[in-house]
């Protein structure tokens, strides 16, 4: 199936500093209304910076390493890799268009396909996945925040004796640090976002590449090795493995893949979005994989075992003046993706909710008490819950993805008046049923109980073998039952 734009579609562009006349309270304010264009200030370097923050964490490290333990070769990995980046590029395009030509974040693009009232749905289900991931990538920051201050001030051990839910009064007075800085950041608004992760990525390619030379210095070229893992595959076993890779790769885009037009929106033009696009995705990440494998590889040699957290091995570096830059490095890192990818898409949730009374700042406010409130110490104490987490929410956030592109592509034509995304009208274009879109809603539910009953099948019952299949399911049964409804609906 593609997505290409049809020839000679007409999509108009809204008009530079356009104002929506007799918006509808419940579906407007001023950060809900499209960006005026002398306000979209992200250059293609912006989108790039933004792309850094989210592949230069410690969890993008890990994630980038264990690619190279799937038992398959590095340059079947480097393939596979390029692949499936490639692949995410072409749909994160996709979904960044319409954001970027009308200047709309992503639950009022839902309204296209869900109606103006069913894109609550759409944002709430996206919004309680970044809550939830906010907390914890919260709390992972938090816990290097510990090392450090336990590093200068050893007496701080005291706080351990006391608890609270679970959590040791130091970890309480480290989180909440992490949470107010990120939330003081967050407050001063998407331009201070802009400029935030502007520094993140590339301060954390600085890390990367001093810690690399250090690496390589220490263990020499000839101890490198780019096949992490010690299994060895059939050549059926090889394909397999390389189709997996790529698969994951999608996968651990899969919660920017629907909300990327938060960011889109403020991009001065397509071409600049799929410049910082192509550079952030493609060339980024792969430049990344190649670095964490080579200091992966070589911390074997030079410790002894694999080290597959950047954050230990810069501990071991036996100099206190690394192991603080490095820390800081990387929980500004850890702060980057967490804005990006948790923060921002619940902020505006939950301001397409009430749109009257909450703005994108409180929208992030109340996000990140929910945050506090999920105790994400206890979630992330038992890995089964996160899987599961992840596996089920993953699991319908993909047929949102397919529906909204197949409405946008395949339906619509690329033909939105934006003015009508905020109208209540019954005779507006997407008041559907009551504002609701009935078509939108049964395929929504129809691929979801597919793609949930796939993930359940395979990470839970076990009936199935493991396997990375579920987001491609999600998205393709989502697109195809979409069309196929609202062509015999006759909506357009």
């Amino acid at each position: 199936m593609s997505f290409s734009p049809p020839l000679g579609a007409d999509a108009p562009h809204p008009e530079p500093d356009e104002q929506i006349e007799a918006a509808d309270p419940r579906l407007y304010n001023h950060d809900l209304a499209p960006v005026p264009m002398s306000k979209r200030t992200w250059t293609g370097y912006s989108i790039f910076a933004m792309w850094m923050s989210d592949v230069h964490s410690v969890g993008g490290y890990t994630f980038a390493a264990s690619l190279f333990l799937l038992g398959i070769s590095g340059w079947q990995v480097l393939l596979a890799m390029t692949v499936g980046i490639l692949c995410v590029y072409v749909l994160i395009n996709w979904v960044g268009k319409p954001s970027q030509v009308h200047g709309i974040p992503f639950p009022v693009m839902a309204r296209v396909s869900m109606g103006v009232m069913g894109a609550n749905l759409a944002a709430l289900i996206r919004g309680i996945v970044g809550i939830v991931w906010y907390g914890v990538q919260t709390y992972f920051a938090s816990k290097a925040v510990a090392t450090l201050l336990l590093l200068f001030v050893p007496s701080a051990i005291a706080l351990r004796d006391a608890s609270f839910l679970r959590l040791d009064g130091l970890g309480w007075v480290c989180f909440l640090f992490m949470w107010l800085f990120q939330l003081i950041i967050f407050q001063r608004g998407m331009e201070t976002i802009r400029r935030f992760i502007d520094f993140c990525g590339p301060a954390v390619y600085v890390v990367m590449f001093v810690l690399m030379g250090w690496i390589l210095s220490q263990a020499g070229l000839s101890s490198l090795n780019l096949t992490l893992g010690g299994k060895v595959l059939s050549g059926g076993e090889q394909w397999f493995g390389m189709g997996d890779a790529v698969l994951l790769v999608i996968s651990y885009f899969a919660a920017l893949l629907l909300n990327f037009g938060d960011f889109a929106r403020f991009a001065k033009s397509e071409h600049q979005m799929k410049v910082g696009n192509f550079l952030g995705l493609p060339v980024n990440f792969i430049v990344f994989a190649i670095v964490t494998v080579i200091v992966t590889s070589g911390s074997a040699k030079v410790f002894g075992s694999m080290i597959m957290d950047p954050v230990e091995i810069v501990a071991r570096i036996q100099n206190k003046f690394a192991v603080v830059i490095g820390s800081l490095t990387f929980v500004v890192a850890t702060m980057g993706i967490n804005i990006v990818a948790n923060f921002v898409s619940p902020a505006y949730d939950i301001a397409n909710l009430f749109p009257k009374h909450v703005d994108f700042k409180k929208g992030g406010l109340i996000a990140s008490i929910l945050a506090v409130l999920v105790c994400p110490w206890i979630f992330v104490e038992s890995p089964k819950a996160i899987d599961i987490f992840v596996s089920i929410f993953g699991a319908v956030l993909a047929p949102l993805y397919g529906v909204m592109m197949a409405d946008f592509y395949l339906v619509k034509r690329q033909v939105v008046k934006t003015a009508e995304l905020y109208t209540m009208a019954p005779t507006g274009r997407f008041y559907y049923d009551g504002g609701w879109n009935r078509g939108g809603l049964i395929a929504l539910l129809i691929s979801g109980l597919i793609s949930v009953g796939w993930e359940i099948s395979t990470q839970l019952l076990k009936l199935l073998p493991a396997n990375n299949f579920g987001w491609i399911i999600g998205a393709t049964a989502g697109a195809l039952i979409y069309t196929g409804l609202m062509r015999s609906m006759k909506r357009t």
